[in-house]
Parts: C-alpha cells; sequence; structure tokens
C-alpha cells in the first residue's frame, strides 16, 4: 500500500474542507485541528500529516504559525505544511519549528529559479505543490490558471533537490469521486521526484490504482474523516 498523508485544511484556526478549491464552500469538519492530528497519528498506515494554511495560500503569508505549532507538538508522525510559503525566512521558521517537510506552490512555479536554491538550501525537506486544472498549472490559492503544464513545470526545474511532487487535480479535490489516476500516473512516469496524489481519494481502492501507476502516496481529505475509508485498506 502506497503511503496515505491525511490532510487538515485550516482557515481561522478551524479544520474545513473545500470543493474544488473554491474558499465559497468551507466546511467545517467534526473534529478540531487538535483532535484531528490526534486520531490521524493512532491510524498505523498514516507515514505523515498534512497541513495547509488557506489563508495564507490566499493572502501569500502565513496565519496560522501559532496553530502549527501545537500541531507539530501533538503530532506522533512528520507533519508537513503548505500555504503562503513563499521567503526563506519563512522556510526556516517552520523548520525550526519542527516541520519535516514544506510544500512550495505559487512561488516555486512563478519563480523556479528560486525554488531550485531553496532546494540546494535545504535538500529533501521541500515538496512541489504542482496543483493544476487538468494538466495547467494553478496558481494563488488555485485562484488563478497559467498557461504552463505540469510536465513543463517539471522541466524547469531540473537540477532542483526537492523531497518530492504533490499534484492536485482541482477538479477533483473536495468531491469524493475518485483521483485523476491516468494523469497522475503520467506525471509520476515523467518526474524524476516521487510523485503524491491529491484530490478525490475515496477509497482503498483508489490508493492501489495510484500505487499501480508507480504513485508514492496519496493525501486523503474529506474521506480520512470517515470509518469507510480505513475499513476499506
Amino acid at each position: 500500500m502506497i503511503d496515505i498523508w491525511p490532510a487538515i485544511d485550516i482557515i481561522d484556526s478551524q479544520n474545513v474542507r473545500l470543493t474544488e478549491g473554491d474558499y465559497g464552500t468551507k466546511t467545517a469538519m467534526g473534529r478540531t485541528p487538535l483532535e484531528a492530528v490526534a486520531f490521524y497519528s493512532r491510524q498505523p498506515q498514516v507515514t505523515r500529516i498534512h497541513l495547509v494554511d488557506l489563508i495564507g495560500a490566499k493572502e501569500k503569508r502565513p496565519a496560522e504559525m501559532d496553530l502549527f505549532q501545537q500541531l507539530i507538538d501533538a503530532a506522533g508522525r512528520p507533519v508537513e505544511i503548505g500555504g503562503g510559503i513563499r521567503s526563506e525566512e519563512t522556510i526556516r521558521r517552520y523548520l525550526d519549528m519542527g516541520a519535516g517537510y514544506l510544500i512550495i506552490g505559487t512561488k516555486g512555479l512563478t519563480e523556479p529559479e528560486w525554488l531550485i536554491e531553496m532546494s540546494r538550501n535545504y535538500p529533501g525537506k521541500l515538496m512541489l505543490g504542482l496543483d493544476a486544472r487538468g494538466d495547467k498549472v494553478a496558481l494563488n490559492g488555485w485562484l488563478e490558471t497559467a498557461e504552463t503544464t505540469v510536465f513543463e513545470m517539471l522541466d524547469r526545474l531540473d537540477g532542483a533537490e526537492l523531497a518530492g511532487v504533490i499534484y492536485t487535480d482541482i477538479a477533483r479535490d473536495g468531491r469524493m469521486e475518485g483521483p485523476n489516476v491516468a494523469m497522475t500516473g503520467k506525471l509520476a512516469a515523467a518526474s524524476k521526484w516521487p510523485v503524491t496524489a491529491s484530490g478525490g481519494v475515496r477509497s482503498g481502492e483508489d490508493l492501489r490504482a495510484l500505487e499501480a501507476e508507480g504513485v508514492s502516496a496519496a493525501i486523503v481529505g474529506k474521506a480520512a474523516n470517515t470509518e469507510a475509508f480505513w475499513e476499506s485498506l
């Protein structure tokens, strides 16, 4: 079974989920962020916990550092953080707080030379957040779509010392309709770094389909809040 990384998305220190990245679809989850970290840390299949600062992604700066420090301290697994990470100072602060990995999205996609430099300064610590609508890259908390394709983006980052790539198909995110297995598999075949699937994962069957395509891990959002998901593994 591929690695499972449950997602905890944060707005105003609350555990929420969005559908297709639309902030107007915000839905509160049943557990607080701390309760969610405790629950996921008890699952033996979980190898990492995925935290996203949604306001940080939108406002281009961290908004939940105090809460994330509490979650890092409480987690029984390595934690990765994304949302609003656009400077080396922020990278250092999060790593000093104990974050295991950091996800660089818009800043790295628009300034690949900067991401290459940062990845060499912090080898094996930075993940590329490759969010897309189909194969077109999305930016700024998914509010903008670029003409660049995900495959072109990988080429531009040649030489980076990344920990991996997280591919999110926005059209699948939060819909519980299954991941984009075909596109994620194509990306895994094209990438020199491990590729993680994000968006739409519902069950162990989805995880097995991704694994067959060479995908190394999956981020699970809404489904991870259900008992049915864990029973399906």
